[in-house]
């Protein structure tokens, strides 16, 4: 009954994580480029009573053995990498990535970030930037005297200044992809940042092999399905009484013994 009592309660704490994990997705139903995270559990170690497959006799051994569990635990949070719906902004800033890749983002201390947010602005410098400031990387100024701007699918930019027919290139789009982007650190603001565990970001212009395309006009949202994550916290909420009740359940059972009279 004690080993009861600490099951129910790594459960509960589970639960809580579970909880947690859940609530921040519903938080960012509407952040551009989120991606939903799932919490993972496992099971924690088993006191053996009985080990399966020892021997009872010289042709016979135990087939099951007795093995009681001590609970759960949380051992990592995985982000799902699928894309989000596209919505359409007509905004000639807003680009959405269709398909596998980053956007690559210069922060203050010289530390790239990567992102799948396209909500890109143009400071006083003339510099495309993040809503925080941040520099897209390579870095793409547009002239001061542009009329009209256009974003390739494959990243290459263009300005139109005042009384010009044709628009000029001024610059590349770049896209970084992972081995394994859900080894990807997040550090809040839509950004990521390169881990041993997501290896180095490789390199290309969208379009390329691997790499999704660009979409002016366009942003992609969050990947959250808000019914998923409300059934979700039902069954969080359900296991998390379950538990509470083995709890319960378990000091009843030892107030009992505790009250035996000879």
């Amino acid at each position: 009954m004690i080993r009861a009592l600490w099951s129910g309660a790594t459960g509960m704490i589970a639960q809580q994580s579970n909880l947690d994990v859940i609530s921040n997705n519903l938080a960012n139903v509407n952040t551009t480029g989120y991606k939903k995270i799932r919490a993972e559990f496992e099971d924690l170690i088993y006191q053996i009573g009985r080990e399966p497959g020892a021997p009872v006799e010289p042709d016979s051994m135990i087939p099951t053995g007795v093995q009681v569990g001590l609970g759960t635990r949380l051992i990592g949070t995985s982000r799902i990498m699928s894309p989000g719906n596209l919505q359409v902004t007509d905004n000639p800033f807003d680009i959405a990535i269709e398909g596998d890749g980053f956007f690559q983002v210069t922060l203050p201390d010289g530390t790239m970030a990567y992102t799948r947010d396209g909500t890109w602005h143009v400071d006083g410098d003339g510099q495309i930037v993040t809503s925080n400031g941040y520099l897209l990387e390579p870095q793409i100024a547009i002239p001061e005297d542009t009329v009209e701007i256009t974003v390739s699918p494959t990243g290459e930019v263009y300005a139109r200044q005042a009384g010009d027919v044709e628009p000029d290139e001024i610059g590349q789009i770049e896209l970084a992809r992972f081995v394994n982007p859900q080894g990807l650190r997040a550090m809040g603001k839509n950004l990521f940042l390169e881990t041993p565990a997501s290896g180095f970001p490789i390199l290309g212009q969208p379009g390329e092999e691997g790499f999704g395309t660009l979409r002016q006009g366009a942003l992609e949202m969050s990947n959250v399905q808000v019914v998923e994550e409300m059934v979700s916290m039902i069954v969080s909420q359900r296991a998390y009484e379950a538990n509470s009740k083995t709890i319960q359940t378990a000091d009843e059972l030892l107030q009992i013994a505790n009250n035996l009279r000879r």
